[in-house]
């Protein structure tokens, strides 16, 4: 298929960048890329003499951090497959996704470890601790021995310094697993996700297409490594390119990011909506007109000046340096991209799943259509499945380079989503415009069918509500075959406004009745339902939408 490989890009990027910053925890350590190469090869050591063949699991849990990043690459580079896990994931399913991949080796986060049973994850030859690459736990003596040697053991590897000449990693073939990554998805089922190295090499050289990053430019990793579009859009094409990566190591608040752009000023940036979300409603729209506030998201702005002044703050919060923000892993608010647009603010949607590594749709900023998550990424072929794909969503089927190789021991599951042909079947519905731009309307699955035959499409109810008057986040659902909202108010503005539970109560009503004057007859909001606590969400920040469904009225 390509002559060159993955871990060429690997290998390459760590040769010509050699004396350059390569990756930094925030306000902790520095690694140049001989650094990384050092670590790589004391790495390719150990699991050399511990008996680690290729093809063999290694698994790594924790957030994000220089040494995850060292974790994986040596990983890939040596031929064992990477098992990245989320680390917001309860013990029990870290657990079962170390046993159900048949890890070797497992290396954690020490705040990760506090949480596990090794009695339970019985396959493992041992766990180390990434802050250091220590021994938790060894259950044979060979594994010990090659920790314990490892320095003296490098040393008379290369006796006379390491340099770049010494940089030889093995080849991959395009269709040998690299990784296998257990999604977190919205339907409480996590499947073991095989990425084989043609979707790295593809995902990768798309991310070059579309941003603007050189040799020596800073990134931020603020999206969880162990998920693929972070993997991807900031760590994968970050490293190969010979950028400088910057993790947080820290939960990305919107007060974190604001301090942590201002000093590192990346180049390039990619988050979820809800960053964005926040961000812009609390900490631009005030600062453009304390009077307006929200208002600005429903109003046209004409004012040449408001529009230079919303720009100017926006692109300061997210450190004034970047080519452009892309956002994935969840719908932005219809209100918020419109607001952006107005202020030609340099974001892009991309649109993704675990499944394909996850680009299947994106654009360059200046040219995206509004509403639109972009066209079909480089190497990938999109269809709509619908009489009218201009006009009548249908669902979105995807094939190509990105695509995995199937799930991991689940033939019958890769079955139902991959068909003969190839044609990944999303359960996203869209439409497709004449020039290719894709729009996505929702998941097939949250559909709602009304008793009248209607469908309702909740998403695009829940971004309207979503942006009205102390709501923070909402969920439409059917209760008694009629639509009804869960709604998590803003209550710390709520309460800083001087209101009251009974006030947020009417205020939420008012809502509701403002909602339906927008909304055709079939789709009306019945009632409201508040709820006290954040809806449950994935690492990507969608909410579970499987544990609401089933609410009672």
């Amino acid at each position: 298929m390509k002559q060159e490989g993955f871990i060429d890009l690997i290998e390459q990027s760590i040769i010509q960048n050699w004396d350059l910053n390569a990756l930094t925890d925030y306000q902790g350590i520095t690694l140049q890329y001989k650094d990384v190469a050092r670590k790589i090869s004391k790495f390719h050591i150990v699991l050399k003499q511990a008996g680690i063949q290729p093809g063999d699991r290694i698994a790594v849990c924790g957030r994000n951090s220089a040494h995850w990043a060292v974790t994986y690459l040596a990983t890939l580079t040596y031929g064992a497959v990477i098992v990245p896990i989320l680390h917001e994931f309860k013990a029990d399913n870290i657990h079962h996704i170390v046993n159900h991949s048949e890890s070797k080796l497992l290396f954690v986060g020490d705040r990760v470890w506090e949480s596990l049973d090794e009695n339970v994850m019985p396959g493992l030859m041992g766990v180390l601790l990434m802050n250091d690459f220590s021994l938790l736990i060894c259950r044979e003596a060979k594994l010990k021995k090659a920790v314990e040697n490892r320095n003296s053991l490098f040393g008379a590897l290369y006796p006379k310094n390491f340099r770049h000449e010494h940089i030889n990693y093995r080849k991959d073939s395009p269709e040998e697993l690299a990784v296998i990554n257990y999604t977190s998805g919205t339907t409480g089922y996590s499947k073991g996700v095989m990425l084989p190295y043609r979707s790295l090499w593809s995902n990768v050289r798309y991310a070059e297409e579309i941003f603007r990053v050189k040799a020596g430019d800073t990134m931020v990793a603020i999206l969880p490594m162990g998920h693929v579009f972070g993997m991807s859009a900031d760590f994968l094409y970050g490293f190969t390119i010979g950028a400088h990566l910057y993790f947080l190591t820290r939960m990305p608040t919107p007060k974190i990011i604001t301090e942590s752009f201002a000093v590192i000023k990346p180049r390039s940036i990619a988050c979820v909506p809800l960053i964005v979300e926040k961000i812009i409603k609390k900490n631009i729209l005030p600062r453009v007109d304390n009077k307006l506030g929200k208002l600005l998201l429903r109003l046209p702005i004409t004012g040449d000046r408001i529009k230079a002044l919303a720009r100017k703050e926006a692109m300061k919060m997210f450190g004034d340096n970047f080519d452009q923000i892309i956002i994935g892993g969840a719908p932005l608010n219809a209100e918020v991209e419109h607001f952006l647009k107005q202020i030609n603010f340099p974001y892009t949607i991309g649109y993704g799943m675990t499944e394909c590594g996850p680009f299947i749709t994106a654009h360059r900023w200046d040219t995206l259509k509004e509403g639109s998550c972009g066209k079909a990424a480089s190497r990938m072929e999109v269809r709509i499945d619908s009489p009218d794909p201009q006009n009548i969503a249908g669902e979105l089927l995807c094939r190509g380079d990105n695509l995995m190789l199937g799930y991991y021991k689940d033939p019958a599951v890769t079955a139902e989503v991959v068909d003969k042909e190839g044609w990944l079947h999303t359960g996203d519905l869209g439409t497709i415009d004449t020039e290719g731009f894709i729009t996505l309307r929702g998941r097939s699955k949250n559909m709602l069918l009304t008793s009248s035959g209607q469908n309702i499409y909740p998403e695009e109810i829940e971004s309207k509500l979503n942006n009205m008057p102390y709501v923070a986040e909402s969920l439409v659902v059917l209760q008694k075959e009629k639509p009804v909202a869960l709604i998590y108010p803003d209550f710390e503005e709520a309460f800083a406004n001087g209101l009251q539970q009974s006030d947020i109560e009417t205020a939420m009503e008012k809502n509701r009745e403002e909602l339906n004057r927008q909304l055709p007859a079939y789709a009306q909001i019945a009632k409201v339902k508040i709820h006290f606590e954040e809806f449950e969400k994935t690492a990507k920040k969608s909410i579970k939408r499987f544990l609401y469904q089933e609410a009672k009225g």
